[in-house]
């Protein structure tokens, strides 16, 4: 089995490394490796196959063998999403790095019940997705905003993809053209407030598009419109 971990300091080829507690705990109790195991570390700059040189239960050192892979692209879809309870915010959190997104938004609307975010704890999560699913590059977790600032800092050259329950419209190829970036807007469990409904709709070029005619749950609101992006940009 290929162990895939992310080492997010400068990596030199054929330097040693002392790991972090964390990993090392990881390597010796719970994947039980040996010394002379192959280990791959990424970060933004490329994966690394890596041998574990030293092994002892709090102490593990690997030398950075060679590089097996460059670094990617990153991606231009960015998630903005209200706030929900642990589980559904960790499902997000895991689901959206495994389906690429660069940059995760969390938001406070008005119907948004949970004002906080363990910043801590999401990284952890989406280190673990990144690690598992194969990328490079764990997307970036930013501050909890209000909707309020986020919509008055959109970038002006992100286009704003707004899903929403009360459009009838397809996303089309041609919504998605022409930007540097896509950030994909979820409400909250309830939706926006018709006041906030309609700051969202006088952004400049948004593009208020519809998923499907049931009511859906933000974790699966999350999936559905990164995989539609998804599609249609494939």
């Amino acid at each position: 089995m290929n162990i895939r971990l992310y080492h997010p300091d400068s990596i030199v080829e054929n330097s040693t490394n002392l790991l972090s507690k964390e990993h090392t705990h990881y390597l010796t109790n719970v994947m039980r490796l040996k010394r002379g195991s192959v280990v791959n570390f990424f970060n933004n700059e490329g994966e690394w196959e890596s041998e574990i040189v030293f092994l002892d239960k709090d102490r593990v050192e690997v030398k950075f063998l060679k590089k097996v892979k460059e670094s990617e692209k990153k991606n231009k879809i960015i998630l903005a999403v209200c706030l929900v309870k642990k589980n559904p915010i960790e499902m997000i959190l895991q689901k959206a790095t495994e389906l690429g997104v660069s940059k995760i938004i969390p938001i406070i609307s008005e119907r948004t019940e949970v004002k906080e975010l363990n910043h801590d704890r999401a990284k952890k999560i989406v280190i673990e997705a990144t690690e598992q699913s194969n990328q490079m590059l764990p997307p970036e977790i930013l501050e909890v905003t209000k909707l309020k600032d986020f919509l008055e800092n959109l970038n002006k050259n992100t286009k704003l993809l707004f899903a929403d329950v009360n459009s009838k419209n397809n996303l089309r190829r041609e919504d998605l053209k022409g930007f540097e970036s896509l950030c994909i807007l979820i409400g909250p469990e309830g939706d926006f407030s018709p006041l906030e409904r309609q700051l969202v709709l006088s952004v400049n070029k948004v593009v208020p598009f519809t998923m499907s005619k049931n009511i859906l749950r933000t974790d699966t609101a999350v999936i559905s419109a990164i995989s539609l992006v998804n599609f249609i940009n494939n």
